[in-house]
């Protein structure tokens, strides 16, 4: 049979594996930061209703610039932003992937902040782009200071910030991303795929936009929106890196039925976001109960919680398991990760891992 080693395939992606959480089957998954919450009945009605319609002009290709769906999504954003500031693709990796191609590439290099996405260094390969490591302050944290640091040494053509972070759950201070603007002459990419779950009065890297033409704001409909499987992700920038995206991209790269679906899912924006402060109450919930359980959860601006004092964590995912609940070892010594789901979902897992650690 014929395996990877037999195919001309690229040297550089010689020994690698494909990016992807464990798929086993689960009655409690809480492995992959998904929105477990069911989309609202009314929504739902209004989201077929409208892929129903876009169906019946099926036969030709969709709206190339996705005109209805990026004013949309200027209208969620608020601050001033118009459809000219706004990008979409089919997931925010999608939409990160289009900025390396139009900003990284052969001879240019990308700074991360490890432990971090594990995308940005795939798509980095993907692109040929050099990938810089870069170390975190104490607690996983990066300041102001760190930043400017490791910018000024490394020269990078492109930093990309996770705000908050995954898989730590690590907020990032508003000083920090303007520092590393500050600090740079490349791009700089701020990925809030989390944003909705920080603290209301949690100031966005959007507030920023203004007067930075290398800034970029990578948002999803993954997460808050509960529209994982519908696959949207979007980005803010100046209108100029708009343009940029429009070289790399395919063509008509998102369908009909994406643009439709996501832009109904935006008219119910209230009845969509209104799982967020569950979603909030439940991690917080998980941080304060893990502790009496003997495991030390780390603070968390996201929908998941990282949590240490685990002696075994393979171990300790598999007997998770065996109660039909699936968390995930994100490679972090002594770590676990999981998903804030709904109250019920939270119980059980909450029950199952005080059962393995009693």
């Amino acid at each position: 049979m014929t395996s990877l080693d037999d195919l001309p395939i690229r040297d550089d992606l010689r020994g690698q594996s494909p990016y992807g959480a464990p798929q086993k089957p689960a009655r409690i998954a809480l492995n992959v930061n998904e929105n477990t919450h069911p989309i609202p009945e009314e929504v739902a009605r209004d989201i077929v209703e409208s892929l129903a319609g876009a169906i019946l002009t099926i036969n030709r290709y969709p709206d190339r610039e996705f005109t209805h769906l990026r004013e949309g999504l200027a209208d969620y954003l608020g601050h001033d932003l118009t459809r000219e500031n706004l990008w979409a693709a089919n997931g925010s990796n999608e939409v990160l992937q289009q900025l390396f191609q139009a900003f990284g590439g052969p001879g240019r290099s990308v700074l991360i902040f490890p432990p971090t996405y594990s995308m940005y260094p795939i798509l980095a390969s993907g692109t040929g782009t050099r990938v810089i490591r870069a170390e975190r302050d104490a607690d996983y944290g990066i300041s102001p200071e760190t930043v400017t640091r490791w910018i000024e040494q490394e020269k990078p053509d492109l930093v990309i910030l996770c705000a908050p972070n995954n898989p730590t759950g690590t907020p990032l201070p508003i000083g920090t991303i303007e520092a590393a603007y500050a600090a740079t002459t490349g791009m700089l990419i701020v990925d809030e795929a989390y944003a909705e779950f920080m603290p209301d009065d949690a100031p966005s890297a959007i507030t920023l936009l203004e007067g930075r033409e290398r800034l970029v704001v990578s948002r999803t409909m993954s997460k808050a929106f509960a529209f994982a499987g519908a696959r949207v992700g979007y980005l803010a920038a100046d209108p100029a890196v708009v343009d940029a995206l429009r070289l790399v991209r395919l063509p008509y790269h998102l369908s009909a039925l994406t643009q439709a679906a996501a832009s109904a899912a935006l008219r119910h924006t209230p009845a969509m976001l209104a799982m967020v402060d569950d979603i909030r109450e439940q991690r917080d919930r998980i941080i304060d109960e893990l502790p009496a359980l003997g495991f030390q959860p780390l603070p968390s601006w996201t929908n998941f919680v990282l949590f240490g004092g685990v002696e075994d964590p393979n171990a300790t995912f598999e007997a998770l398991l065996e109660h039909d609940v699936i968390i995930r070892d994100v490679g972090i010594p002594g770590h676990l990760r999981v998903s804030a789901g709904t109250r019920a979902e939270t119980t059980e897992f909450l029950r199952a891992l005080g059962t393995i650690a009693s």
